[in-house]
């Protein structure tokens, strides 16, 4: 053969080599750029989810202690109707006029024996007992309600 066209030919396989190697060389650096971009989002994604489910898990456990809290209280209003009966038993606590006088006033002072009227007195403390329980237990509920507004706004 020819020198000229082994020459010739020599060139066209060495630019068809070249032009090959460019070419993976190039779609080499594509996908390894589109690789880095979807590893600095799925980074950014999972950092996302990390911070969301810190805020869950804190915003959780002040839920809980709120919820805590409001058992916690529940569980001690119910020794309140006691303790404010045996109060008033004792004469530590004194109601208001317009309670104690609420059932002893359809009662005529002459008519009323005394039967009656230390057991109108008892109904009166137990009376007042509970309602000091409704009392407490609505503020509780009230308190409780506003921290769970309140650690849900945070």
């Amino acid at each position: 053969m020819n020198r000229t066209l082994i020459a010739v030919i020599a060139f066209v396989v060495w630019s068809a080599a070249a032009f090959g190697a460019g070419w993976a060389w190039r779609g080499d650096r594509a996908e390894k750029a589109e690789a880095n971009v979807a590893t600095k989002q799925a980074t950014a994604a999972l950092a996302q989810v990390n911070e969301v489910r810190t805020t869950e898990h804190t915003q959780a456990a002040v839920l809980a202690d709120i919820g805590a809290k409001h058992e916690e209280d529940r569980r001690a209003a119910e020794a309140v109707p006691v303790a404010v009966v045996a109060d008033l038993r004792t004469g530590n606590l004194q109601l208001r006029d317009d309670l104690a006088t609420c059932n002893t006033a359809r009662l005529s002072a002459a008519v009323a024996g005394a039967v009656e009227r230390d057991a109108g007195a008892q109904l009166r403390a137990e009376v007042a007992g509970a309602v000091v329980q409704v009392g407490r237990d609505a503020d509780d509920q009230v308190r409780a309600a506003q921290a769970v507004i309140e650690a849900d706004r945070l």
